[in-house]
């Protein structure tokens, strides 16, 4: 384990309180969610199972636990409070994975599960299952048994994990575990569409969220449209706001509106707002949430929110500065200031004194062809869309430019690195 990376025994966080950013408490914990994963491979712990005061219980994926410590969860206060259901890849750590017979991988001998260790892997905000407290012994209930416990690594016991030769989509799942979003994207698209739907369908939100952004149009439309209207709210607002804007225009307009309606709403806001530009144009192509910074802020504010490991490196390459509110459309908008910038001067330094105020702006208007002369002129990689009154709107990245350029079935067309390689002695 990595110094200064907590260990905690699930058994601890039973029961245990919620709260939000402000001190205000939502609920209680009642288990933990987690996949397995092929192998003996530690399973990625997924989110939590709370407990509202109204005893509906919802899932909280740990993407928005900022913190757990001293008997109690603290989140980012952004909650979904519809009811949790369970799907065929998820384990209930409580549940399902305590006192579990399983078996010690380097004897043979059958042991008993008495509680299961997380860690939140070091510079991520990834959680995984990782060592296995276990008690030696024949039958009988834990609190009875007197055999000898001991703890041990995930993959010194074997009865948890997939099985290698699986044919459901969750071993193909597992299997397509490491593959970035747009290759597994590929992968998808020439699977059968009953394949492509049941392995969909067992992603969690956030990775069939960036599967989507990369699939071609028809596949996103038969994906989204196989998915309960409640999982499809979920997952377009884990999309990009753009894309999740793209992908509601292609659908007709009932089921676009209920879906909207379904959907959070600051983040139905957000796309509808970019679902008012035409396409192919700066406003249709920006998204709604790039990094802003009031001027007051200091480098050390700028660098850590750059350092946010779910934006993209374009969006992460520049920060906006902006008088309050801090929100797309901000108030009037001051200037840019560009990553290397921020890595020359000393962290106490205000943003205000390191803007880069001669750059041009984007007008929403302003068509495809005019935004690609932007990006090829000043060498950008994300470029400020602002209105006739100055307020900053959103940003415009280089990679939605491309995706927007290309031919319309460049998605569809399989391309191998090694084909366009520099071969060097060939």
């Amino acid at each position: 384990m990595a110094a200064g990376v907590p260990r905690i025994f699930v058994s601890h966080l039973s029961g245990i309180a919620v709260f939000d950013p402000n001190g205000d408490q939502v609920g209680r914990v009642r288990d933990l969610v987690a996949m397995l994963r092929v192998g003996r491979k530690p399973p990625r712990l997924l989110g939590l199972v709370v407990e509202l005061t109204t005893r509906r219980r919802i899932f909280l994926p740990m993407t928005r636990v900022t913190s757990i410590e001293s008997g109690q969860v603290i989140t980012t206060g952004v909650l979904n409070v519809r009811r949790f259901e369970q799907r065929p890849t998820e384990r209930l750590v409580l549940g399902e994975l305590l006192d579990r017979r399983v078996r010690l991988v380097e004897t043979g001998e059958e042991v008993t599960v008495l509680d299961v260790s997380v860690q939140q892997l070091p510079a991520r905000r990834e959680w995984e299952i990782d060592r296995v407290f276990v008690r030696k012994g024949k039958g009988g209930t834990f609190r009875r048994s007197k055999g000898e416990t001991l703890t041990v690594e995930w993959s010194a016991v074997t009865g948890f994990s997939l099985e290698e030769h699986g044919q459901g989509a969750e071993s193909l799942l597992a299997t397509f575990e490491q593959l970035r979003p747009a290759d597994l994207a590929n992968v998808l698209h020439h699977l059968s569409a009953k394949r492509r739907v049941e392995v969909a369908s067992a992603l969690d939100d956030d990775r069939l969220a960036d599967v989507l952004e990369e699939l071609p149009e028809d596949d996103q439309i038969e994906i989204l449209g196989k998915l309960k209207e409640e999982r499809a709210a979920d997952v377009l607002e884990a999309m990009d706001p753009d894309d999740a804007a793209d992908l509601l225009s292609e659908l007709p307009e009932e089921d676009k509106e209920r879906l909207l309606t379904l959907m959070e709403p600051s983040e139905a806001a957000d796309v509808r707002r970019l679902m008012a530009y035409e396409e192919k144009t700066a406003g249709g192509l920006m998204t709604t949430e790039p990094i802003v910074l009031r001027p007051d802020a200091t480098v050390a504010d700028a660098l850590a929110r750059v350092r946010n490991p779910d934006l993209s490196p374009a969006l992460a390459a520049q920060v906006y500065v902006c008088r309050p509110p801090d929100e797309t459309p901000t108030g009037k908008y001051l200037g840019t200031i560009h990553f290397q910038r921020l890595l020359r001067d000393p962290p106490y330094t205000l943003v205000s004194a390191l803007l880069d105020d001669s750059l041009q702006t984007l007008g929403p208007e302003a068509p495809l062809p005019v935004v690609a002369g932007f990006f090829a002129t000043y060498d950008m990689v994300a470029a400020p869309v602002v209105d006739e009154s100055g307020s900053l709107l959103g940003a415009v990245t280089v990679d939605d430019v491309l995706d927007h350029m290309l031919p319309e079935d460049w998605r569809e067309t399989e391309f191998h690195l090694n084909e366009g390689a520099n071969t060097h002695g060939s």
